[in-house]
């Protein structure tokens, strides 16, 4: 017989798998709450009719593994559903010891046990809510004639942005861990290729230790030509998230309330707009928030969690979009306009920033002579090659999928991905 999802479980006869969550092992009745992917399911043991079960049944530990073949009933005493399995075999696939770790346990030690920690209904739900993510831009984009490619993660210039990088012994010379895929992203423009993707690992060599940091990360990267101006990427993001986080609300928007509190809201297209300076003037006017001038060309750490309430007191959304930052704190391959401010932006969510997104400057000389007053010059001589023999105008922006998923459970960065890596953490 094959195996059934409990998800799938409908009266008749039916085997299933998983772990035991909870036994109550009475004299003569067993009650085994069994959990796989799925779901739960109340198998119910009279010990007395199959001595041989109850036999095995003495033998188990909470999360010990067993598959089970019996009748599933209808039974309107039990709370999983209204259905209950009566087995009639039983088999043990594995006893487990017990657990060294708990629910509550802190966090760091939970990370040690991961595989463990991952069991656990919220950590599973925000798997399966990763999964709604990515299919849901993967299909949005494909829908529009996106391409997906896959670029590599090991680079030979260390300067596709202003941090820190992962240097790796490459053979007789060595090469770095990427911190994004932009560059190839852009060269995928010269290529002709015209709308790409990408999901892949990121790499950021930086001691970051706030809950929103992660020295890797998954990036979901878009690039697109033929754009008119940084309105057209700006348009794109949020056509894209509001598609999004439809999907996720239908697929799991119940289960992420009843789990962790918080609501998905689907938000309203177009997002909101302002300038840097704008955000400034109103941060000052509403809360009393100022900032030296020398820093005020980029966002700073308190303003931009700020912008949380801002965007709620003004606009009544979730989501803003700030634009014109200073050109010193953008990088040299965002285009400016003929005042030399960068067609770029950033997407703030909930207070924290998801994307950096720009207008790309695609014609050659400008491109040096930018890349030249960063500094940069011979390292990122490979990359402007790409623009010597015709590129069409093209803009582009990454989200990472867990800041994400951080930003939707309202938990830690830590707690947002698979197996976590920080300045401190390369196990398991």
């Amino acid at each position: 017989m094959e195996r059934t999802y409990i998800k799938d479980i409908t009266p008749g006869i039916r085997r299933v798998s998983g772990f035991v969550e909870n036994l109550r092992n009475k004299r003569t009745m067993a009650f085994i709450v069994l959990k796989d992917i799925t779901g739960k399911l109340q198998v119910t043991l009279e010990k007395e009719k199959y001595p041989e079960l109850a036999a095995i049944v003495d033998t188990l530990t909470l999360n010990s593994v067993i598959t089970v073949e019996g009748e599933v009933v209808a039974n309107e005493y039990v709370k999983m559903g209204g259905i209950e399995l009566l087995p009639t075999s039983m088999t043990v696939e594995s006893i487990a010891e017990a657990l060294p770790i708990k629910a509550d346990s802190d966090i760091d030690v939970r990370m040690d046990y991961r595989w463990i920690d991952l069991r656990r209904d919220q950590n599973q739900l925000m798997l399966k809510l990763q999964t709604t993510m990515t299919a849901a831009m993967r299909e949005f984009l494909l829908q529009r004639d996106f391409v997906e490619i896959h670029t590599p993660k090991f680079i030979a210039a260390a300067s596709e942005s202003g941090s820190e990088v992962f240097e790796v012994k490459y053979f007789d010379t060595k090469a770095y861990l990427a911190q994004s895929p932009q560059f190839y992203k852009q060269m995928a423009m010269a290529a002709g290729l015209e709308r790409i993707f990408e999901t892949g690992p990121v790499f950021r060599a930086e001691k970051s230790y706030t809950n929103k940091h992660a020295t890797e990360f998954t990036g979901f990267d878009l690039e697109f030509s033929y754009v008119t101006g940084v309105e057209d990427v700006m348009h794109m993001e949020e056509e894209l998230i509001a598609y999004m986080m439809a999907k996720v609300k239908a697929a799991h928007g119940d289960a992420i309330k009843a789990l962790f509190g918080t609501e998905v809201i689907v938000p309203a297209v177009p997002f909101p707009r302002m300038k840097l300076k704008d955000v400034y003037a109103e941060l000052e006017k509403r809360y009393g928030y100022t900032c030296p001038d020398e820093v005020k060309g980029d966002l700073t750490t308190d303003a931009e969690r700020m912008t949380k309430q801002l965007c709620q007191d003004m606009f009544g959304h979730e989501f803003i979009f700030i634009t014109d930052y200073d050109a010193k704190e953008r990088a040299f391959y965002h285009m400016r306009d003929e005042n030399g401010v960068p067609q770029g932006y950033d997407l703030i969510w909930r207070g924290c920033e998801i994307t950096t997104g720009a207008q790309r400057e695609h014609r050659y000389e400008v491109l040096k002579k930018q890349a030249e007053e960063k500094g940069l010059g011979k390292d990122v001589d490979f990359y402007l090659q790409f623009f010597k023999y015709g590129c069409p105008p093209h803009g582009g922006f990454g989200l990472g999928i867990d800041r994400l998923t951080m930003l939707f459970l309202g938990m830690s960065i830590k707690e947002a991905q698979f197996l976590f890596r920080g300045p401190n953490r390369l196990t398991p």
